[in-house]
């Protein structure tokens, strides 16, 4: 009787054991998880953003191909270019 109870005893410890294990094992995992879906949230955030910037890139560069007008305009601001016999303004910027 002493061997089955201390048999019984034994499985029991290793099936608390294991059932112990086992949870810890899964809150880690659920936790990973949870940290993954976090990143992937991110990560489809800043890809929306990123493509939203390429729509508009590739927007300029559209015009730049087919506007002359938008090319002149985008030359003068940027660059500083002028047509001969234009004369430039160009005031300091106030505080």
């Amino acid at each position: 009787m002493n061997l089955n109870r201390f048999i019984t005893t034994l499985y029991l410890v290793l099936f608390v054991g294991f059932g112990l294990t086992a949870s810890f094992l899964f809150l880690e995992a659920r936790g990973e998880y949870n940290r993954l879906k976090q990143a992937e949230a991110l990560n489809h955030r800043r890809l929306s953003e990123a493509r939203t910037r390429l729509d508009e890139q590739e927007k300029i560069l559209e015009r730049l191909r087919t506007d002359p007008a938008y090319v002149e305009r985008v030359i003068r601001n940027r660059l500083g270019y002028v047509k001969p016999d234009e004369i430039i303004f160009r005031f300091p910027e106030l505080p």
